[in-house]
């Protein structure tokens, strides 16, 4: 069984409701939901991580409301600009700069619950915060419909 700890500041709510159940159903199961051949399947796994390095990189930078701008349409329309820059602000601020992220796992899905069908990588990432020094952060890219991944759901535990 798969153990999520609850966040407790009401704030981190939105930024684990922008996931929804994406994150937390596919972090907790390994099933294969991708159709594509394997080389498809690594290709977009690859061009999502690049989507998601440079969105986290903003995210890292303090520039939340570049992340918005560069998100997802679907991310954008669950969320306005000021009320992410106000929760991603509340959650990341406290745990004080990066020292380190490193890709754990990428999973390929075309479903996922609670989302619309879609082209989706659900990417883990192992961190070190100057103030927390083990994190897990899930990030999920998707493919936005004029063709570019972006990120639609941001989850750190």
């Amino acid at each position: 069984m798969c153990n999520r700890r609850r966040m407790t500041v009401p704030s981190r709510t939105l930024v684990a409701i922008l996931l929804g159940s994406l994150a937390l159903s596919v972090g907790c199961s390994r099933g294969g939901e991708g159709s594509a051949p394997g080389s498809a399947v690594a290709a977009n796994e690859k061009a999502a991580q690049t989507a998601a390095t440079a969105w986290l990189a903003l995210v890292d930078a303090g520039k939340y409301d570049a992340s918005w701008d560069e998100s997802a349409k679907m991310f954008r329309g669950a969320v306005d600009k000021a009320t992410w820059q106000k929760q991603v602000g509340a959650v990341r601020g406290p745990l004080g700069a990066l020292a380190s992220r490193k890709l754990s796992s990428a999973k390929y899905a075309k479903t996922l619950p609670g989302a619309p069908d879609g082209e989706y990588v659900v990417l883990q990432f192992e961190a070190s915060f100057a103030n927390k020094k083990s994190a897990v952060e899930t990030v999920t890219p998707m493919l936005d419909p004029d063709g570019a991944w972006r990120v639609s759901g941001y989850y750190i535990k």
